[in-house]
């Protein structure tokens, strides 16, 4: 189908802004750009209470931010990943989508705020983000938490963190994870597929952001094979846990998310593939301006509190 026309409208305006291409800026400059446009996403849900804090990483203290929801715990927990492609991106540029999340899937959330690239490079964001999922799990009791119904998630980068996440978990013996939440997931760097050609520019995120995202991450392209920055190569994914892949029409990662879904449930992993039409890369967070925005983060917190009942 074409484009969505909210999307369009939303292209157009960020096409009137003029701004030069993110791939032509040093990441300094498109994170202060990020910062600047918060107030695009929309006005923040209330939740119950909010805490900021750090807790110890392998390179220094990680930085979280926990969400609460108006109900009593002991809470099942969605650690979440943001998106930015390992380079931009932190917890003011998701706290719309979280608040949301928090409220919608009545779960405690924690955002980690992972070291970004080119000034920690691959593998320093899995080794975060696993790191913050098992401190998460060994402190959910004091955080009002449940550590048998434990979830993790996130978008575009953050969505290959969480299916890494997963994969880490299973391979190091535990936490246990009751579900994983990959919103537009990047899962292959090796991939080549019709979306990529298709979708590769004038729909927000472009080929040559992907390659400029995939430079700062990676020291070398040889790392994309590694499992940990691909979870589509990685040998075995059967036994994980069940997942909703949500993807969107015209965003060029399309496609690789699609795919690592099929693996999951040709490995017999319970996974709900979820495309919706017209849509673009980063349309959850653009929630404000678009009634798909909406309908994917209801979809999420549906999936979630089914998979917390489940567990």
């Amino acid at each position: 189908m074409p484009l969505d026309p909210q999307a369009q409208s939303y292209l157009d305006q960020v096409a009137a802004l003029n701004t030069p291409a993110l791939h032509t800026l040093p990441p300094h400059v498109v994170r202060q750009g990020m910062k600047a446009r918060l107030e695009l996403l929309g006005a923040p849900e209330s939740v119950a209470r909010i805490e900021n804090r750090t807790i110890p990483g392998p390179a220094g203290e990680i930085p979280l931010r926990l969400y609460w929801p108006e109900r009593l715990g002991p809470l099942p927990i969605l650690v979440f990943f943001h998106g930015g492609g390992w380079v931009i991106g932190d917890l003011d540029t998701h706290d719309v989508l979280c608040r949301s999340l928090t409220n919608g899937a009545a779960c405690l959330v924690v955002s980690v705020d992972y070291r970004l690239a080119p000034e920690a490079k691959f593998p320093a964001a899995p080794q975060d983000c696993y790191a913050a999922t098992v401190w998460v799990a060994a402190h959910a009791a004091e955080l009002q938490g449940d550590a048998a119904r434990i979830a993790v998630g996130g978008d575009s980068a953050g969505g290959n963190l969480a299916a890494v996440v997963s994969q880490m978990a299973q391979e190091q013996g535990g936490p246990p994870l009751v579900f994983q939440l990959l919103i537009y997931p990047a899962t292959d760097f090796t991939a080549d597929n019709a979306a990529l050609s298709e979708n590769g520019s004038g729909y927000g995120l472009t080929s040559d952001d992907m390659h400029w995202f995939g430079n700062h991450y990676l020291t070398t392209p040889a790392e994309g094979t590694h499992p940990l920055a691909s979870p589509h190569l990685a040998a075995v994914v059967h036994d994980l846990p069940p997942a909703l892949v949500i993807t969107a029409e015209f965003d060029p990662l399309r496609d690789e998310g699609e795919a690592y879904g099929r693996r999951l449930q040709q490995a017999g992993v319970p996974v709900t593939i979820s495309r919706y039409p017209g849509m673009i890369h980063g349309f959850l967070s653009l929630a404000a301006f678009m009634d798909q925005g909406r309908q994917g983060i209801a979809e999420s917190c549906a999936a979630l509190r089914a998979a917390f009942t489940a567990a």
